[in-house]
């Protein structure tokens, strides 16, 4: 079974990008037209026809920019919040990305322990047994490539994703630091290592203690590229933390939010490269950089018409290749 960082690497060499589109959508966003196809196009609830309008949208993103970029991330929040027919978007979603021949990232954060961290794991990256040995039916459910995790649990959360990551060749990306402002009320926290007697022996931010950890779960997984299957989510709004990191994370691929709307640079992010082959001269490895409304809304801000959105999307990621490319 290839190792996930192996698919993803050969798929940023193929794409010549290391892009990641963000298909976050927001009901408000979706272009008129859409929704109003939707509601007019069968005997839809309210959130059927909301769901319908988030699949339009979301297939003409991915038809524009397919051959442009190795992955996208639906971020699971903005479909659960229209319920089973939102959840329903999710995976055709899903699907159609991989139809396209993508890899998906499902943004779904989850994690816990025991019997609950195997559940999510299934769900997101393996398979479901149904029914007895007499009449068992094995199938996937969202059957994404990857999916984010927390570390919150330590190891007895993170297992289950690894076995599942081994068992169908795919992969986690861990949280670790994050680009939201206040990320630092705990990431950022000093954590005090004493000797035997009492006294101080080294001080270390919880982000680091992460990244060791995170290295070290990965450890045992790395693939013909120099790559875990074991990511970190490492966001470009702290490139000093991100230098860091990949310092203690050299085997993990990092996925980089916070480009763009959050106030990322591309020579922000430039720090998040490196590692495996990269190590060794390979230039564009090593990090995706994830960018959600400035490319799904590109119709807004480049001042395209609305039933233009997909054309606006391509040309947003046309232009952050190239902003990418100045840097990497």
């Amino acid at each position: 079974m290839k190792n996930f960082a192996d698919k993803l690497v050969e798929a940023v060499k193929a794409k010549g990008s290391a892009i990641c589109v963000g298909l976050d959508p927001r009901l408000d966003k979706i272009p008129r037209f859409l929704k109003m196809k939707a509601i007019e196009g069968g005997d839809r609830t309210p959130f059927g026809a909301a769901a319908a309008a988030i699949l339009e949208f979301n297939k003409g993103i991915i038809d524009a920019v397919h051959d442009l970029v190795p992955v996208v991330k639906p971020q699971i929040a903005f479909y659960e919040i229209f319920g089973h027919e939102g959840i329903k978007c999710y995976e055709e979603t899903l699907k159609y990305a991989k139809s396209k021949g993508l890899l998906t990232i499902a943004d779904a954060k989850r994690n816990d322990i025991g019997s609950t961290a195997e559940a999510y794991a299934q769900a997101f990256l393996g398979e479901v047994s149904i029914f007895d040995e007499d009449e068992e039916v094995v199938m996937p459910v969202f059957d994404a490539d990857a999916v984010t995790v927390t570390p919150y649990l330590g190891w007895d959360g993170i297992k289950p994703f690894v076995e599942e990551c081994k068992k169908y060749g795919k992969g986690i990306f861990v949280l670790d630091k994050t680009s939201n402002s206040s990320s630092g009320d705990l990431q950022d926290l000093e954590v005090v290592e004493k000797n035997a007697d009492g006294s101080q022996k080294s001080t270390m931010a919880l982000y680091e203690i992460v990244g060791h950890l995170i290295d070290s779960w990965g450890a045992n997984d790395i693939g013909e590229n120099g790559y875990s299957f074991v990511g970190a989510v490492t966001g470009a709004t702290f490139p000093d933390q991100a230098k860091r990191l990949r310092e203690i994370m050299p085997n993990a691929y990092f996925l980089v939010p916070g480009y763009g709307a959050q106030g990322g640079k591309a020579s922000d992010v430039a720090v998040c490269f490196g590692g495996g082959l990269a190590g060794r001269g390979e230039k564009g490895l090593g990090a995706i950089v994830n960018n959600s409304r400035g490319i799904t809304n590109a119709y807004e801000i480049l001042g395209y018409d609305e039933s233009k959105y997909a054309e606006a999307a391509r040309e947003a990621v046309m232009k952050m290749k190239m902003d990418l490319a100045s840097v990497i």
